[in-house]
C-alpha cells in the first residue's frame, strides 16, 4: 500500500497561515460544490449495472420529484463542515491530504447508510474495480467476502498457483488486520484496496483461523494474477466436474467451453461446484442458467417502489442428466441465484452447507468526474418467490466440510460425497 501521509511541516509565518487557510476554505467550497453536483449527477448520471458483490447490468433512469424538506447538505451542514476544517487546520498533528479529505466526505455519505455492500469509488478505485471485472489485477489471488458472524473481511476462496495459495491462506480465514490496520468496519472494497498493490511488494495479514488459539501472521508478496473463473475435468464414472469461482465477463465463454468438453467426453452426470463463489454479474449468471434450466423464470428483483424485473430462460438448452450442486457458507449472491433456481426446478441436488444469504442487488452509478457510487437497489427472489437474504439456501443434503482431512490428506469429503451420491 502506498503511504499517503505527509510529514508535518511547521509553519511559523502568520501570513503564510492566513494564505493557507484561505486556500483551504476555497478548497472546501470546491468540495461542497462537488457534493451538490454529485447529488444532481446521482439523479441524472449514466447508470451502469452491477450485482456485487457488485456487478454490472443496465439500470433505468431514476426520477426524483423534489428534494425532501430536510436536505442533508444545507447551510447548517456547510457551516459545520467549515468549522471542522478549521479544527483540523489548527490542531491536527499532520498535514492533511486534500484529496483524501474530499474522498472522505463522499465515502462518509455512503458509509452512513450502514450497508456493507454500498460504497463510493474514486476515479482510481473505479479503475481497479474494472480491472477486477476483467479478471486481471496485481494482488495475492484470494477472494474476499464479509464474515456474517464477525462482519470482518474473510478469505472466501483461493486461486490456484497464486501467492495466496503459496502462503497457505484458506477459505474461512478472517482478516483481522492488513499491514497492521484493523479491518473493523471495512467493506470488501476497502479490504481489497489495502491487499492489492504494486507487483513484488509485500502485504502483511493478521488472520483468525478456526481451530487456532492465536492469530496467524503471514507475509504475502503481490504479483500479477490472472483469475480463471471456471475449472473442469472428467471424473470416474463419466461424471463431469465444473467449478465456477466467480461470475465475471469471461465466465460465460469459459463455462460454455467446459460444458461442451464434458458433453463431448460422454458425461452422464454433473457436479457443479459453487463453493466459496462470492457472486458477480447478474447477466452472466442468467446466461449460464440458460444453459441448464427448463423454460421459465430464473430470478426476479423488486426495488423499493415495488417495481419488478424478471429474468427468464427459454429452455432450449435444458440439462437432463443427474446433477449435484456443491455450496457452502461463502456461496453468495449470484451463486445463490443459480443454486436457488436449480433447487426450485428440481434440476439437481444441492449438497454441502447453508449458503451465505445475500439476496440483494447492487449497481454502480457513474458520475461525470469519473468516480462512482455503488448502491443496494433491490431484492432478488428465486423462481418460487423465496427471499434468501440473511437466511441463505438450505442444501438438500447437508455435508459438513472436514478441513483437516482436506489440508492434511488432500481429500475433499464434500466432493467425494457428491461422487458417491451420483454413482448410486
Amino acid at each position: 500500500m502506498t503511504d499517503n501521509s505527509n510529514a508535518f511541516e511547521e509553519k511559523t509565518d502568520s501570513g503564510q497561515k492566513e494564505i493557507k487557510k484561505k486556500k483551504s476554505h476555497s478548497y472546501l467550497y470546491g468540495i461542497l460544490s462537488g457534493i451538490w453536483i454529485s447529488i444532481i449527477l446521482f439523479a441524472l448520471g449514466n447508470l451502469i449495472g452491477w450485482l456485487v458483490g457488485s456487478y454490472r447490468t443496465g439500470i433505468r433512469p431514476v426520477s426524483f420529484s423534489k428534494r425532501s424538506e430536510k436536505e442533508v447538505v444545507d447551510a447548517d451542514t456547510t457551516r459545520k463542515m467549515m468549522a471542522i476544517e478549521d479544527v483540523i487546520e489548527q490542531y491536527y498533528l499532520e498535514e492533511p491530504d486534500s484529496e483524501m479529505l474530499e474522498n472522505g466526505i463522499y465515502s462518509g455519505m455512503i458509509a452512513s447508510l450502514g450497508d456493507p455492500y454500498s460504497a463510493y469509488y474514486s476515479v482510481e478505485e473505479l479503475k481497479e474495480m474494472q480491472q477486477d471485472v476483467e479478471g486481471i489485477y496485481y494482488g495475492i489471488g484470494a477472494y474476499v467476502g464479509i464474515d456474517s458472524s464477525t462482519t470482518l473481511p474473510v478469505i472466501s476462496g483461493v486461486i490456484e498457483d497464486t501467492p495466496a495459495q503459496e502462503a497457505d491462506l484458506r477459505a474461512g480465514d478472517i482478516i483481522y488486520k492488513i499491514d497492521g490496520t484493523s479491518t473493523q468496519g471495512m467493506d470488501t472494497s476497502d479490504a481489497v484496496e489495502l491487499i492489492r498493490g504494486e507487483e513484488n511488494t509485500v502485504v502483511h495479514l493478521t488472520l483468525i483461523r478456526s481451530g487456532e488459539t492465536d492469530y496467524i501472521e503471514v507475509d504475502v508478496t503481490r504479483r500479477k494474477v490472472e483469475s480463471p473463473t471456471v475449472n473442469y475435468e472428467m471424473l470416474d464414472g463419466n461424471i463431469g466436474y465444473i467449478q465456477i469461482v466467480e461470475f465475471d465477463k469471461v465466465t460465460v465463454d469459459q463455462f460454455t467451453e467446459a460444458l461442451a468438453v464434458c458433453k463431448g467426453s460422454n458425461m452422464e452426470a454433473l457436479i457443479l461446484d459453487l463453493r466459496s463463489n462470492p457472486g458477480g454479474s447478474l447477466s452472466v449468471v442468467c446466461d449460464i442458467a440458460r444453459k441448464i434450466l427448463p423454460e421459465g423464470l430464473i430470478v426476479y428483483t423488486e426495488d423499493k417502489y415495488g417495481q419488478r424485473e424478471e429474468f427468464s430462460c427459454d429452455g432450449n438448452n435444458e440439462l437432463t442428466i443427474p446433477m449435484v450442486v456443491l455450496v457452502n457458507g461463502y456461496s453468495a449472491s449470484a451463486s445463490e441465484i443459480l443454486a436457488g433456481a436449480i433447487q426450485d426446478y428440481g434440476k439437481g441436488t444441492l449438497m454441502g452447507t447453508q449458503t451465505f444469504g445475500k439476496g440483494i442487488v447492487q449497481r454502480v452509478i457513474s458520475l461525470s468526474d469519473g468516480s462512482a457510487v455503488k448502491l443496494t437497489i433491490s431484492t432478488y427472489y428465486t423462481p418460487k418467490g423465496k427471499n434468501i437474504h440473511g437466511v441463505g439456501i438450505t442444501p438438500d443434503e447437508v455435508v459438513e466440510f472436514e478441513p483437516e482431512l482436506y489440508y492434511n490428506d488432500g481429500i475433499d469429503n464434500q466432493l467425494e460425497a457428491a461422487i458417491a451420491y451420483l454413482k448410486q
